[in-house]
């Protein structure tokens, strides 16, 4: 069995349980007319059907694909997903703008980034960005510890 039938089948089975929880989705007050269920519901019944057949398929139609991951692009993802990791953890504590910028400073260096260039880009970012959502947009972001 190969790794992409045993994700897909993984996948499956999580959208799976996921659907069983939206489908208790319920407004408190109608403001649209179908309410909150049927979006979710219908991108995991999509889901759903796309990896039961990955899982299911013949044997003819898959095929092996190299993608060449090599020690190097491995822990390049690791460290990445770690990277993410910590930018949840850190990012109400810190704040939106200083948790941004580390992150941003992180994954530029990890990707073959100037440490000046990922410093700049990630001090820019994270106070424009904050700007934007803060007050652009209206979505309240945390300051963690400047507030």
């Amino acid at each position: 069995m190969s790794a992409e039938r045993i994700f897909s089948g993984t996948l499956g089975l999580v959208s799976l349980g996921l659907l069983y929880l939206a489908w208790g989705y319920v407004a408190p007050f109608a403001y649209d007319p179908l309410g909150p269920r049927p979006y979710p519901v219908l991108l995991l019944l999509l889901l759903i059907v796309s990896c039961f057949y990955l899982t299911f398929r013949p044997q003819k139609l898959a095929e092996f694909i190299d993608l060449g991951y090599t020690p190097s692009i491995l822990k390049r993802i690791g460290l990445l997903m770690l990277f993410m990791l910590i930018y949840a953890v850190t990012f109400e504590f810190l704040g939106f703008p200083i948790a941004t910028a580390i992150m941003f400073f992180l994954v530029g260096t990890l990707f073959g980034g100037s440490i000046k260039a990922s410093l700049i880009s990630g001090i820019v970012f994270g106070c424009l960005l904050y700007g934007l959502f803060d007050y652009v947009l209206d979505v309240p972001l945390p300051l963690g510890f400047f507030s």
